[in-house]
């Protein structure tokens, strides 16, 4: 169930990081750095529920490899594209916009192994 678990504790972050960035970061940004900041939050629950998920199949035993790896590369993908994304609309160095494509990728890989996952 550790899939299931990092699913909800990054569900849990998206909530309050989104709060936090519309209660305190809302006028401290410009419009589109808070664009940013709410697509990566936006990001972050869509795959943080997709944890939940693989941690719940897992469990039933399905899915097997490529669901355990679809795991992996949903939270890497969380750290990578979201949190690049975060860190971008903050402090606006453009630099870590480069890292979100390598957490778009993983969030694309795991979509693949979960599908692998569906059809063994």
């Amino acid at each position: 169930m550790g899939f299931a678990i990092a699913g909800a504790v990054f569900a849990f972050l998206s909530v309050a990081i989104g709060a936090f960035g519309a209660h305190v970061m809302a006028d401290r940004m410009s419009a589109e750095m808070l664009n940013v900041y709410h697509t990566g939050d936006q990001y972050q629950m869509y795959h943080a529920l997709a944890l939940l998920a693989v941690g719940v199949l897992l469990h039933l035993g399905i899915g097997g490899r490529a669901m355990h790896w679809a795991g992996w590369l949903f939270a890497i993908g969380i750290i990578l594209f979201s949190g690049s994304l975060y860190v971008l609309s903050i402090s606006g160095v453009k630099a870590f916009g480069a890292i979100t494509p390598i957490g778009g990728l993983c969030f694309l890989a795991g979509w693949i192994c979960m599908i692998v996952g569906f059809v063994r």
